[in-house]
């Protein structure tokens, strides 16, 4: 069944911003340069900002001529030809928004931009690095003594870290609601464009639809989740005023992409990471919940498997999961005035009706649908209390808001004390993580865009026929979402997000019909990039809000890492612990500037005088709030009468006002994705054909020896990985007792002596973390043996391999199967006699021959003298 509608690709992909004494002249167009808008910036109003779009689509030509003429007009002298009025300022790839602190405007552009992964054709980028200029004119510039401070406080947020957009995907929502908003039905499409040409922005948008009786092709645009935008308050100026291709929305968090090959089929596996914009900081300086229910630490990590073969959303196959990080939805904080490595618990007020833990659930009603999964993985037993006053509260809260729920949609509390299950040489951390997340995945299910296989049906599974969610004809939904938390969000909770990951990913490739069972195990080169993939999402994450990489990995819980890496997690910890004490309070300063939470006024105290920020996230401290919820209904009508689907992907009418339906021609460049991917109109280059170099299961994790299975899903033995565990080394026998001595080592630290507090979450530094430390592999090895015996664990025996030793002396019937074999090689190949002189016998018994291969020196089948010497001698003897 074809899709109802494709999405609106933006229009405004190139800027180029022109510079008058009078005004600035911001020039944008589509990627073709086919389509051309123009914004006119006043530079005479020293502190307001006035902005104008001609609300006109102009040609390559139009803009030209318009150019000529401002250059012109703009001289000082008429017809001098050695001046120019109009000069070239900067060009960009997009707008992220306009700020002001005590002086005039400024305009923040994006200069550099990398690809960083592809979904359904559609480019996901990385902002590389930004321009921030000044608007007003310096004649009549206004100077304030404070504006340099914060320009500089404003320009610590680093927007080329980590900062991801992209000109026709929706960042801000899940693959799930993306496709499911261009799956409505064809009437109300119909009925959405009608009053979208009533109250459009553009005169010009439908022109020449009219007459076309309704042919043609609908383009959807959805209003993002503001939640997850972080420049929506510098846009937010403009956004009346300009027309929507100039409002490029940005989030804040990881993008990874990794492709795994199965069998020559490319499958792409996309992990995005979206950081709430709310209540958003440093660690230690947020903690718990804000008066409306936004928990510091936020991010919603979404895994997407999709088949590279076809990139069409419509005839491609798509399946994605979401799980969530928060801290726990209390008012508690902790007072790092004490310079401890672990401070106090603090629950800052009483909520014994537990009303900012309801308006947390029931954001994550509307927005997930039901059931909501709690995962607690904080300490319960402690010989003092610390973690465990957090266990107590949420407890009580959770408690207290399912007694009002409907039985069926009751939020489910899992706590699991991990720490305690890690100091314990008897349980196995990781299974009792696979248990639960069997169980969490089951009740979720997951989001596919097409039926269950036709070979399900034939041979069903039991666990996938125990899968929840909600089965539609066009396939299944996800309904309700598991939320990990410890203290920190971090280290404890990647790992669990990693297995509750691992476990989705197996049911994802057994819809797509990938793998006959809905399983995978470690040691596999899928497993090893899906966890490479995480720690590297888990670092990023970490590195955000906890100033520092994981300090515990997988590796880490699996009881594999070697002994280096404990003293890598001690100057984690320590890094953690000195960004917390010396650097967390600037960035917490510069994040609150950034996204609007302070707006510097004049005669008022300056960001850095005042003594806490937290009134300035807790609205209610300032004003008296205008409804107060009951106490027993907690949550919106509306969202409970669709459980257990999410509210926001219901077709309604208050979420169909949040789309822009727009009718196209079918060869429309703004709904055409086959040319905006692949772009026949322009001269590619290798470099930006290829600038996406992501990591391959086939090239970075498979065994480059011949012979050995290449599926991924297959488990490799040590000595089998490619890259995963030897890593670049070229003595085998220095890696296997590198891995003897790891594990041969004592158990990690605990986590009182390594963390500055519970484990907190981060993934791979590729830079820094060795080959061998970084993805090794279990490895089951006895203290007792010499090294000999070691060696001939990995080096097998020559006459045990090839049947023959070189160290042997040979017969005159093999020297004369030589002979022969020399001369036809030699006239086969045309080869120079006097360079191929056989010698009849070499002083250590090894008759000396030139191989000749057709593989390249790069190549993994390149066959080395020694080897191509014995094929050769065994095959003719043979």
């Amino acid at each position: 069944m074809p899709a109802a509608a494709a999405p609106i690709i933006s229009s405004v992909q190139k800027l180029v911003l022109y510079e008058t004494r009078a005004r600035y002249f911001l020039v944008g167009s589509n990627h073709a340069e086919t389509k051309y808008r123009v914004l006119k910036i006043d530079r005479t109003e020293p502190k307001d900002l006035v902005i104008i779009d001609d609300r006109h689509v102009y040609t390559q030509q139009e803009v030209r001529e318009l150019l000529g003429r401002l250059d012109l007009g703009n001289r000082t002298k008429m017809g001098q030809k050695g001046s120019s009025g109009l000069f070239r300022a900067v060009s960009a790839f997009g707008v992220v928004g306009f700020v002001r602190f005590l002086e005039g405007y400024y305009i923040v552009l994006i200069t550099k931009r990398r690809k960083m992964a592809d979904i359904g054709g559609h480019a996901i980028y990385k902002v590389e690095d930004t321009n921030m200029i000044y608007i007003p004119n310096d004649s009549v510039r206004i100077t304030h003594p404070d504006e340099a401070r914060y320009l500089r406080i404003f320009q610590n947020v680093d927007l080329s870290s980590n900062f991801y957009f992209s000109y026709s995907y929706d960042l801000s929502h899940s693959l799930q609601y993306n496709l499911t908003v261009l799956r409505m039905p064809l009437e109300m499409l119909k009925s959405e464009t009608t009053q979208t040409r009533q109250e459009s922005f553009d005169i010009f948008e439908d022109e020449g639809l009219i007459t076309q009786g309704g042919s043609g092709v609908f383009g959807i645009c959805s209003e993002p989740y503001m939640k997850y935008v972080w420049n929506g308050e510098l846009l937010d100026i403009i956004k009346n005023t300009v027309h929507r291709d100039w409002l490029l929305y940005i989030i804040h968090g990881f993008c990874g992409q990794s492709k795994l090959l199965i069998y020559g089929r490319p499958v792409y596996v996309t992990l995005i990471a979206r950081r709430s914009s709310k209540f958003a900081g440093t660690r230690f300086l947020k903690r718990g919940a804000n008066c409306e229910g936004d928990v510091a630490n936020e991010v919603e990590t979404e895994q997407i498997l999709c088949d590279a073969s076809v990139m069409s959303f419509t005839a491609g196959s798509y399946s994605s999961y979401v799980q969530v990080r928060g801290s726990v939805p209390l008012y508690w904080s902790q007072d790092i005035s004490t310079m401890m490595p672990k401070p106090p618990i603090t629950l800052d007020q009483a909520d014994p009706f537990a009303h900012v833990a309801a308006l947390h659930f029931d954001q994550m009603l509307q927005r997930f649908g039901s059931p909501i999964i709690i995962l607690n993985l904080v300490k319960e037993r402690e010989k003092r209390k610390h973690e465990r006053i957090l266990s107590e509260e949420l407890v009580a809260a959770v408690t207290y808001l399912n007694q009002f729920l409907p039985p069926e949609h009751t939020i489910i509390y899992i706590p699991w004390d991990m720490a305690k299950y890690t100091k314990s040489k008897l349980c196995n951390v990781l299974d009792r993580l696979n248990v639960i997340a069997e169980s969490v995945v089951k009740k979720t299910g997951f989001f596919v865009n097409r039926p269950d296989s036709y070979c399900s049906i034939l041979r069903p599974d039991e666990k996938w026929n125990e899968l929840g969610g909600c089965v539609i004809p066009t396939g299944r939904l996800q309904t309700g979402v598991l939320r990990t938390n410890c203290v920190d969000c971090l280290d404890r909770t990647n790992t669990a997000q990693f297995m509750v990951g691992k476990c989705a990913l197996a049911y994802q490739l057994y819809s797509l019909g990938l793998i006959d069972k809905p399983n995978l195990q470690f040691d596999t080169d899928a497993v090893r990039l899906f966890e490479e993939l995480y720690e590297d999402h888990g670092d990023t994450l970490s590195l955000q809000y906890g100033g520092s990489q994981l300090v515990h990995r997988v590796k880490t819980y699996r009881k594999i890492a070697p002994w280096t890496q404990h003293s890598k997690d001690i100057m984690q910890t320590l890094s953690r612990y000195y960004s917390n004490a010396f650097s967390d309070a600037d960035r917490q300063d510069s994040i609150n500037l950034f996204l609007g939470v302070f707006h510097p006024t004049e005669g008022k105290p300056h960001l850095w005088e005042l003594p806490t920020d937290f009134y300035l996230h807790h609205k209610n401290t300032m004003r008296l709030l205008p409804t107060r919820r009951s106490y027993t209904y907690w949550w919106t009508p509306e969202v409970i009468k669709h459980l257990p689907l999410p509210y926001d992907e219901v077709i309604c009418a208050a979420n169909l006002k949040k789309l822009i339906v727009k009718k196209f021609h079918k060869y429309e460049e703004e709904i055409d994705i086959h040319n905006e991917f692949f772009r026949p109109y322009e001269l590619s280059s290798f470099d930006d054909t290829f600038c996406l170099a992501m990591t391959s299961s086939a090239r970075d994790f498979m065994p480059k020896t011949v012979g050995i299975d290449p599926s991924p899903f297959t488990v490799r033995k040590p000595d089998e990985t490619g890259k995963s565990v030897l890593g670049n080394k070229s003595n085998r026998e220095e890696a296997v007792l590198q891995r003897k001595t790891a594990a041969s080592a004592p158990p990690p630290p605990s986590e009182e002596a390594v963390s500055s507090s519970s484990e907190d979450d981060s993934g791979t530094d590729r830079e820094e973390e060795g080959s061998v430390s970084q993805r090794s592999t279990p490895v089951k090895m006895t203290d007792t043996g010499d090294s000999t015996k070691v060696t001939e664990n990995v080096v097998q025996p020559m006459k045990e391999v090839y049947g023959i030793n070189l160290s042997d002396g040979l017969s005159e019937e093999d020297l004369s199967i030589y002979s022969r074999f020399v001369q036809l090689g030699q006239s086969q190949h045309k080869q120079d006699k006097s360079s191929q002189q056989l010698c009849s016998r070499c002083p250590d018994g090894v008759i000396k021959l030139t191989p000749i291969s057709a593989f390249s020196q790069d190549n993994i089948y390149e066959v080395q003298r020694c080897s191509m010497f014995l094929f050769y001698f065994i095959l003719i003897k043979n």
